[in-house]
């Protein structure tokens, strides 16, 4: 009996069953490279005691680290985007970093027109001619799970937003994220005093949820419905879903015309519009009061919110209105949890040492310390953690440095279900500082907080402070 052997596809089914081992190698082979330079670093500079001298010393460093970084998001793709979305932020990693990882958004490899022709027509049902008048073979924007095209309806006036989920990508993806898990437990037992992997065990289940657009398109509507129900004219425009054309793998939605916010700079200039000038300034308010509204609504009175508010997900439209794309990651917070939270923003806001460290016990924040004013600098960590406020005279936090309250504050357990919001509000810092606009989410929250807390029966109409102004930011906002 002859057995027909097929050579190739013998070479690409090893192929494939060969790449997880690949990225892992590759993963901590750069990992161990970026990790061992710093440490060897931390040596060297010991040695110079000028300080100048130590921070361009460090300077060097960090532009070192940046491109090794870079390179290794830049050439594996996939989670590590997300990842470089997150670290490269200008209030959080050094600015070398943020000047070399910024640019990393939308940037993933497209996939052929070829191969998403076919995904498009397996999971739709019918060919692409039959169901668009136009279809761009050039996509928009390709990120680490999908791409998104232009294209036109038969039928249709308008333009539409085709989002379709780059084949094979779920199973790199959780590769990576069990790799960076790994690399956790060994980070908070050496380095860094904090439950890191409970963070990224709340990545892998929030990353796995993104691979079903189905429940994105759910996730688009739910969040619509609930702005536009809460308030005269919703704070942030939502893409209206294609209802009947959603599948698991494929997304349809209208098409919103704006400018990537990370392109606002370049579009003041062309205009010529003074960066710096009364014009510039009020358009960036608009923008951070329209994302801070949204967001405060939809974390404190609903719980169920948009967990992704990097840069590449928002756009500038006509009139300074903002809209929030990509739906993909959102959370659904437990309501013990919601409500904690609620609390924790009125112990910031009021300066309440003792009760933020209530509110810490309360929503299952374990903490240790190592200093004195334990108190003091569990408040400061608070704040690090669960505010966008820079501290007077700072223009980047520096969480793992000697003198931050993480080294000194070890947090031993944080819920999982914490780290959409923690994100969540490190990125709208992010946006702010890139702004050029220092402000408090939570005094900004305070009224969106109480008026949840009285709902919930958790305040009485003695204890509020500010009740009358629910739903509206006061004016002193930008002071």
């Amino acid at each position: 009996m002859l057995v027909h052997f097929d050579l190739k596809d013998f070479q690409e089914k090893f192929s494939t069953q060969l790449r997880p081992w690949q990225r892992s190698f590759q993963f901590w082979a750069r990992t161990a490279d970026i990790y061992t330079g710093y440490k060897a670093f931390q040596v060297r500079v010991c040695f110079e005691k000028d300080v100048k001298k130590q921070e361009a010393m460090w300077e060097r460093q960090h532009e070192l680290a940046a491109e090794k970084i870079y390179n290794m998001c830049s050439e594996l793709g996939g989670f590590f985007l997300k990842i470089a979305q997150i670290i490269g932020k200008p209030d959080l990693a050094p600015a070398a970093w943020v000047r070399r990882l910024v640019t990393l958004c939308d940037q993933a490899p497209a996939t052929p027109y070829s191969v998403i022709k076919v995904v498009l027509e397996k999971e739709l049902g019918r060919s692409v001619d039959d169901l668009f008048e136009r279809f761009d073979v050039e996509p928009l924007g390709s990120a680490s799970i999908a791409q998104v095209h232009r294209a036109r309806l038969r039928g249709n006036k308008n333009d539409v937003v085709v989002k379709v989920q780059h084949p094979g990508v779920q199973e790199l993806m959780m590769t990576d994220i069990r790799n960076l898990q790994a690399f956790a437990l060994y980070m908070q037992k050496t380095d860094i005093m904090f439950d890191l992997f409970s963070v990224t065990k709340e990545m892998e289940k929030q990353i796995s949820y993104e691979f079903d657009f189905k429940r994105e398109a759910d996730a688009m509507q739910r969040i619509q419905k609930f702005l536009y129900k809460n308030n005269k004219k919703s704070p942030v425009l939502v893409p209206r879903v294609m209802r009947d054309m959603v599948s698991r793998r494929v997304l349809v939605m209208e098409y919103i015309d704006g400018i990537p916010i990370l392109k606002m700079g370049d579009e003041m200039a062309k205009r010529g519009i003074n960066p710096s000038g009364r014009l510039a300034v009020a358009a960036k308010q608009n923008i951070l009061k329209s994302l801070s509204l949204a967001y405060g609504q939809m974390i404190l009175k609903s719980g169920f919110f948009h967990a992704d508010p990097h840069p590449g997900n928002i756009l500038i439209c006509k009139g300074s209105e903002v809209a929030l794309l990509d739906y993909g990651q959102v959370k659904d917070l437990p309501e013990n949890l919601r409500l904690g939270y609620a609390n924790l923003i009125l112990a910031i806001a009021d300066n309440d040492q003792v009760k933020a460290l209530q509110s810490y016990r309360e929503l299952g924040i374990n903490t240790v310390s190592k200093c004195k004013d334990e108190l003091n600098e569990l408040f400061k960590l608070a704040q690090t953690m669960f505010d966008t406020k820079l501290p007077p005279g700072v223009t980047m936090l520096q969480p793992f440095s000697e003198e931050s309250s993480i080294k000194k504050i070890g947090v031993q357990a944080f819920p999982e279900e914490l780290f959409s919001v923690l994100r969540t509000v490190h990125l709208l810092r992010g946006l702010s500082v890139g702004l050029g606009i220092n402000y408090s989410v939570a005094e900004q929250w305070r009224p969106i907080a109480e008026e949840a807390l009285y709902q919930a029966g958790r305040l009485t109409g003695k204890e509020l402070k500010s009740v009358q102004r629910q739903g509206i930011f006061r004016r002193n906002f930008w002071r």
